[in-house]
């Protein structure tokens, strides 16, 4: 079995790393991609798992929110997770996830997790000028 605080790490950083492989952003745009990772956090906290997915997709122009999202349905997606069906609709996959209340309570706790790794690697950008 995977280690699953790896995975959220693991997708934390794919998060940051897409939007800038080489470890570094223009000031501006690391506190932007900071900011959508933060509302994003607080969002899945204060809201759900389904509120998260229909803010990024609200926020789709913002800096990071395609690839918080994107990256958010492939840990779910998993293997060794498969908290997610892998058809095309994922709000239906994530309507879905809402039947079980154990599932969604752990798709929540990765996402969680995940995000909080991700504000950590976003954090840890060179700014350049």
């Amino acid at each position: 079995m995977t280690n699953l605080d790896s995975l959220c790490a693991q997708y934390g950083y794919e998060i940051v790393h897409t939007i800038a492989p080489n470890g570094s952003l223009p000031k501006g745009d690391r506190a932007k991609l900071e900011n959508t990772i933060t509302k994003s956090l607080g969002v899945l906290q204060e809201n759900g798992v389904y509120a998260f997915f229909l803010f990024l997709a609200y926020r789709h122009g913002e800096k990071g929110a395609p690839e918080v999202k994107s990256q958010a349905l492939n840990l779910l997606r998993h293997a060794e997770v498969n908290l997610l069906s892998l058809g095309n609709d994922a709000f239906q996959a994530v309507r879905q996830l809402t039947n079980n209340l154990d599932n969604l309570l752990l798709a929540r706790q990765l996402l969680e997790q995940t995000l909080i790794y991700a504000r950590y690697h976003a954090k840890a950008l060179e700014v350049t000028p």
